[in-house]
């Protein structure tokens, strides 16, 4: 049966310069076994399927899969499926916000300048880093261990933990070998006082092999509560991403009146079409 198809760039306005995901509009019917193949053969870093709320608050559901196993929640997904939904006629509850259900809960996505914003998810695992594994990560970043600054658990459900380095293009430079663990490599550019203020590399491993995401919304998300609480960061700020592989990747950051942080960037239809499932 065709169901309707797209793969969606997000955190860019440049077609091809971001971080694209793959979205099944119609995700009933379809068994985790064929979720988690099809998200294979995309072999795209998530493709996520939509599926009608079992939460009535929610205006959808969504799974969310890498070519591997399936997240409770992630960033950029977030954000490209519900550019998807809405392009496809989909009509949120409330003007406010469009709320996403996931088996992470219920993230609030809204419109802004930039794009569309997810408000941030708590983190589940937060604080400092054992020193033994501070250490660890310093080799499969290939760095010594005093060129690490600081480190913290920013697990918001994939698993992350960041390292902060003495600066953007310390971040740069990086190059990992064999990487076992989710990790996040941050650098702020003249202090955090430009734009972009920072940059974000992310790295883990699939199938045994380490491998770069070009942009990450659900790391850039917890690193920005944990920049921002420590005082290294003010909102709002525009973190780059994905430099090294020849993207573009922007990250806008803001806050409201209530503290909360959003995560959002710019969303591009890149392919539409059916997928036969």
């Amino acid at each position: 049966m065709a169901r309707e198809f797209s793969q969606v760039d997000v955190f860019t306005d440049e077609p091809y310069r971001g971080n694209p995901v793959a979205v099944v509009h119609d995700g009933s019917g379809i068994d985790d076994d064929a979720m988690q193949a099809v998200a294979s053969w995309t072999n795209l870093s998530e493709t996520t399927f939509i599926l009608a709320p079992s939460d009535a608050r929610a205006d959808y559901r969504v799974r969310i899969f890498t070519p591997s196993r399936e997240l409770p929640f992630a960033g950029h997904p977030t954000l490209g499926t519900c550019h998807a939904w809405l392009e496809a006629g989909g009509k949120p509850r409330s003007a406010d916000a469009i709320v996403q259900e996931c088996p992470a809960g219920l993230v609030r996505i809204r419109h802004m300048d930039a794009g569309l914003a997810f408000g941030a998810p708590p983190v589940i695992r937060s604080g400092d880093v054992d020193e033994q594994l501070v250490g660890r990560i310093a080799g499969m970043l290939g760095l010594d261990r005093g060129e690490i600054v600081d480190s913290q658990w920013v697990d918001n459900g994939p698993g992350w933990v960041a390292v902060l380095l003495r600066d953007a293009d310390a971040v740069l430079a990086v190059r990992p070998g064999a990487v076992d663990i989710d990790v996040g490599v941050v650098g702020l550019y003249d202090g955090g006082a430009t734009d972009p203020a920072l940059e974000l590399r992310a790295f883990f491993q699939v199938a045994g092999a380490t491998v770069e995401d070009p942009v990450t919304g659900s790391l850039n998300a917890s690193v920005a509560q944990w920049l921002i609480s420590s005082g290294r960061a003010t909102a709002p700020y525009v973190a780059s991403q994905g430099t090294t592989l020849g993207r573009r990747g922007r990250v806008h950051i803001s806050t409201d009146a209530d503290g909360a942080i959003w995560v959002g960037g710019g969303t591009v239809t890149c392919v539409a079409g059916t997928i036969e499932l």
